[in-house]
């Protein structure tokens, strides 16, 4: 909201969508980072789409024994919400920078928008998916309706009123790095991939439909 007197916010241009590619994690972070203090409030929304070689990830409230056997795989703590993730070859990681303010989004309903749009893309792919109540992410549906394994991870950082980071969907993974930690902070919590429920398929085309579909749930949002 614009205080008595103030300039109104510009409207937001779409977001630019940057084409899905490797980057290594620590340097993406760092750019995200810098994109996000250095942004004015005409800097295009952004998000970025990248795969990651392995690494552990540990959310602000990530307790260090929820990454039980870490192996050769680097660990690295970051500022973002959540708990423990994997990160690897096969996973689309799209992350997210966006002006809530200019978008008149609470943090709340940034988080709804993007399971909405990993959940309208997993049904493009006749997937069926669902939330978890109090475990942000996407989760394949049960047979009873519930949540079953999860398939996509979910954790954001708000500076300014303007998001970072974002959520990493699994395409066609090696799913065993999960295994090591209690994903999301959940012992024994189940796992899948895209693979796994429609047989192989193409990332980079995941990939390049799941930033459209972000896209497209943002500009539907204002």
């Amino acid at each position: 909201m614009t205080g008595a007197g103030a300039p109104p916010l510009p409207v937001p241009l779409a977001p630019a969508v940057r084409p899905w590619q490797r980057a290594d994690y620590l340097q993406t972070l760092r750019r995200m980072q810098a994109f996000t203090l250095e942004r004015s409030a005409q800097t295009r929304d952004e998000i970025w789409l990248v795969e990651h070689a392995p690494v552990y990830t540990l959310g602000q409230a990530a307790r260090a024994e929820h990454v039980r056997a870490p192996g050769d795989i680097p660990v690295v703590r970051t500022e973002r919400g959540g708990q423990v993730t994997y990160h690897g070859p096969g996973q689309v990681v799209a992350y997210l920078l966006v002006d809530l303010r200019r978008r008149r989004l609470m943090v709340r309903e940034f988080v709804a928008l993007i399971e909405d749009a990993t959940i309208a893309l997993l049904a493009d792919c006749g997937v069926a998916a669902t939330r978890r109540p109090g475990a942000p992410g996407v989760y394949l549906r049960a047979a009873d309706g519930g949540a079953g394994a999860k398939i996509a991870s979910l954790g954001i950082k708000v500076s300014r009123g303007c998001s970072y980071h974002g959520v990493a969907l699994n395409a066609s993974m090696d799913l065993e790095p999960f295994s090591r930690i209690d994903p999301c902070g959940y012992p024994g919590l189940a796992v899948a991939d895209l693979r796994g429920c429609v047989g192989e398929v193409e990332v980079a085309e995941v990939a390049q439909r799941f930033g459209q579909r972000l896209a497209a749930f943002l500009e539907s949002s204002r």
